[in-house]
């Protein structure tokens, strides 16, 4: 069977994937996103079911929609975004096709060759919006192979129904560990931990002071001027309502990270121990590269090292959505749009398209969310 032909291929339809087609599109190129989803949202369908964003729905918008008001909620909830994902690659009639399971992206002669579960594609350029919610990520705390009770990650939690009554460790101390301790507070025998004192942001800070902080670091750091800290500097959770109502009920209360599991819980090093019959893992993630390992690019930590969004040692390529290291605030709904702006017209150039010459974005009228 013959390869495919564009002039981009976007592996990834979530959020990052959506904000580069919107300016593919407005670019007048040639390409096609492929997503391994069965349906659209990216990994919002796949959060627990109290997850909200912390940001009012104005300041989480991609590109050219503004997310509509979710009635009764300033901050929306996992669902409305699907929805709004949804609604907004129906509206822009971007072309995903899925579910499409990349398996790796080679270099073959003029072009990058990306195979597929359902064929190939010859591409003169590639965007890698695949994100890090698919690679979670697990310490190696001691103990963690003999601990006998239940264990999971962020990505596999869903509702604090599954827990109720059990003593519950929750590990992590940023917005994942403390809204999900928020959720398990009421109904469950709580223990929380953090590597270091939980740093609650002022109650007035959302994801719009986040998203502003972000971007002043990157412009000083371009600048060579002093590092403003960026969005560490204020703290590291945010204080949404139900964050807010538990901590100042008293039941939010971190405690130093333990320094090993145990058949029935975990021990810290003084001796202190705690029973506990789920350990539950707020701990990160990792960007999720595996289908460019063909390529050979990945540095010594692990990342692939990129100026701006582009791949230093494959200019065709492009890393869009995971995190500051391919953009101020790049993982975020708000943040994403600039840096797929930015990669997309350098792709532009690269294939020798003007910037300014391609057809606006479809815009057909449809009912909001």
């Amino acid at each position: 069977m013959s390869a495919a032909t564009t002039d981009v291929v976007v592996i990834g339809g979530g959020q990052a994937g959506l904000a580069a087609g919107y300016h593919l599109r407005r670019l007048g190129l040639d390409f096609v996103i492929l997503d391994d989803r069965a349906g659209a949202g990216g990994a919002w369908q796949h959060a627990w079911d109290s997850l909200h964003l912390f940001s009012p729905a104005a300041y989480s918008s991609l590109p050219g929609r503004p997310m509509p008001v979710q009635a009764g909620k300033l901050y929306p909830d996992a669902s409305h975004v699907v929805g709004y994902l949804t609604a907004y690659e129906q509206r822009y009639e971007l072309p995903v096709h899925r579910p499409v399971r990349v398996a790796g992206v080679h270099r073959d002669a003029q072009v990058l060759r990306v195979e597929t579960d359902s064929g190939s594609w010859r591409a003169r350029a590639v965007i890698s919006a695949t994100g890090t919610w698919w690679r979670p990520f697990l310490p190696a705390v001691p103990g963690r192979g003999v601990f006998r009770g239940r264990q999971v990650h962020t990505v596999e939690y869903r509702s604090p129904a599954d827990f109720a009554g059990q003593r519950v460790v929750v590990v992590g101390g940023g917005n994942s560990g403390a809204q999900i301790a928020a959720d398990l507070a009421y109904d469950t025998e709580l223990t929380w931990v953090t590597r270091r004192p939980a740093r609650f942001l002022a109650d007035d800070i959302d994801g719009r002071a986040l998203f502003d902080a972000a971007t002043a670091r990157r412009r000083a750091l371009d600048a060579g001027t002093t590092d403003t800290g960026g969005v560490a500097s204020l703290g590291d959770i945010v204080a949404v309502p139900p964050v807010r109502e538990a901590r100042d009920a008293g039941l939010l209360k971190a405690q130093p990270m333990f320094t090993r599991l145990t058949a029935d819980g975990v021990e810290w090093a003084d001796g202190t121990r705690a029973e506990a019959d789920a350990v539950i893992w707020c701990t990160g993630f990792r960007p999720a590269l595996s289908p460019l390992a063909p390529l050979g690019l990945r540095g010594s930590r692990g990342h692939i090292p990129t100026v701006g969004t582009r791949a230093v040692d494959e200019p065709r390529l492009h890393l869009l959505g995971y995190g500051d290291w391919t953009g101020p605030a790049s993982a975020t709904l708000i943040g994403v749009g600039r840096p797929a702006r930015d990669a997309t017209r350098e792709i532009a150039e690269l294939l020798g398209v003007t910037p300014t010459a391609g057809p606006r974005p479809v815009a057909r009228r449809k009912r909001d969310l």
